[in-house]
């Protein structure tokens, strides 16, 4: 973003303010910059951070909506980057609202769109919220893919969801309780390598190889206590691994 606009100069004072714990002083610099707004590309930056300062979940659906209406009409490589994060906050919006069949089709739609967001800690907060909120609606992959049609998107959701595969139950139960002992005696080595990889799973071929490379690093470089290292080596040659 530019940052010489005037919408994006006072959005970076309202995160500032934000940031000091002045939600009244941000939620009046977003409204200015919503006012202020000269086009669609503005008015979405604007309604993306005055949908986080709203009173009830449907007035923050209502404004995640208006962000996305706006990026579709921009509908250039200026809102590309933006679509990840604006679909996460649909579907945390329809999660609130208890409608969770809608959150996971938006939650699908983020998973399609997360390679547009950037690299770097952005890109991984995407990638986090979007595994969260799929985990979080998950067994709803059905009802999702017959309300597809209520989504504002063009079609594909519906494919997306097929094309992923979630990790197995007991694999995942065995990758938490690791998990769990290694954040217990503060094994930062073990978790710096492998929670990225397991906060980060969307279910794709790609996601299910970076988390099996992660706790095969952990498992080669044999500094866990033996009855962990043969747990881990057991997780690495499950079939929901390969």
């Amino acid at each position: 973003m530019d940052p010489e606009l005037p919408v994006v100069r006072l959005c970076v004072e309202g995160m500032q303010a934000e940031a000091e714990g002045r939600a009244e002083v941000a939620r009046g610099l977003f409204q200015q910059a919503w006012d202020i707004a000269a086009d669609d590309y503005e008015a979405c930056i604007a309604a993306h951070y005055l949908a986080r300062h709203q009173n009830s979940p449907e007035e923050t659906l209502r404004w995640n909506q208006e962000c996305l209406d706006r990026a579709d009409r921009v509908g250039d490589e200026r809102v590309r980057a933006f679509y990840p994060s604006l679909y996460v906050n649909m579907g945390q919006a329809y999660r609130k609202l208890g409608q969770p069949a809608l959150a996971h089709a938006y939650f699908v739609r983020a998973a399609e769109r997360v390679t547009d967001a950037p690299d770097g800690r952005y890109g991984d907060w995407n990638r986090f919220a979007i595994a969260e909120g799929l985990r979080g609606t998950e067994g709803l992959r059905g009802t999702a893919s017959a309300v597809a049609g209520d989504v504002s998107v063009d079609g594909g959701a519906a494919g997306v969801d097929a094309a992923r595969r979630d990790l197995d139950e007991a694999v995942d139960g065995r990758v938490r309780e690791l998990l769990s002992r290694w954040c217990a005696r503060a094994d930062l080595k073990a978790l710096g390598l492998t929670l990225p990889a397991y906060l980060g799973y969307l279910g794709t071929d790609e996601d299910r190889m970076r988390l099996r490379t992660a706790l095969h690093s952990v498992h080669a470089a044999r500094w866990l206590p033996e009855d962990e290292q043969t747990e881990l080596g057991a997780v690495i040659g499950a079939a929901a691994l390969r």
